[in-house]
């Protein structure tokens, strides 16, 4: 069994437990939404639409790429300003901006023994996106979206470059890569979140601040 989809199961046990109460607040899903939505992920990783049968062939993977986007557009159609849902955009860009980069300047020898990359790219994309986003929320689309932005940038290059390798947008190492980063930046945002709340006397949600910045 691959990461995400322990990872997946471990937020499907936390939720049955009723301990990701604050997170799908912000994300607007119910209890049984969210399950539903994480087993949708499981099944649909396993799931890839042909987009292109040519020479790269490139397919989109359900679980790792049309489900996160959807989760996302939904997200930003209960938005509560503008100014969010630009904020989030930006966030997403700069994440993958930040994964792309760094997958460029640098190569991981994993036969040496070392951390694969696609860790690396999550731990990175989840802390990019907490840090831009800061809300529960946009720090998870940031992470989710922008890992699957970084993705897409490396199957166009790979085929300006005319290589043959299939590019499998949201698949393969990258949904393990997507679930890693977006369990990261809502670990980040809950636990400073959580820790400035109790510095700053009460949820940030009871103080004067904007709708739907939480």
């Amino acid at each position: 069994m691959n990461l995400g989809v322990l990872l997946l199961l471990g937020a499907g046990i936390l939720i049955l437990l009723g301990l990701a109460q604050q997170v799908l607040d912000r994300l607007y899903l119910t209890d049984k939404q969210a399950l539903i939505f994480l087993a949708a992920m499981v099944v649909g990783s396993f799931i890839n639409i042909p987009l292109y049968r040519g020479t790269p062939p490139v397919s989109l993977n359900l679980g790792g790429a049309v489900l996160p986007v959807g989760l996302a557009v939904y997200v930003f159609s209960r938005a509560g300003s503008r100014k969010e849902v630009n904020r989030g955009i930006f966030g997403v860009f700069l994440t993958a901006l930040a994964v792309y980069a760094v997958s460029k300047l640098y190569f991981f020898d994993t036969y040496a023994g070392r951390v694969e990359p696609q860790y690396i790219w999550g731990i990175l994309a989840g802390g990019v996106a907490y840090l831009v986003g800061r809300s529960r929320r946009l720090a998870f689309i940031g992470a989710t979206i922008g890992i699957l932005v970084a993705d897409i940038a490396h199957a166009v290059e790979t085929a300006i470059r005319g290589l043959s390798s299939p590019a499998r947008i949201g698949g393969a190492g990258i949904f393990d890569t997507m679930v890693l980063a977006g369990v990261i930046a809502v670990l980040l945002a809950e636990i400073i979140g959580e820790t400035r709340e109790r510095i700053q006397g009460g949820p940030e949600e009871e103080r004067a601040r904007p709708e739907g910045e939480g």
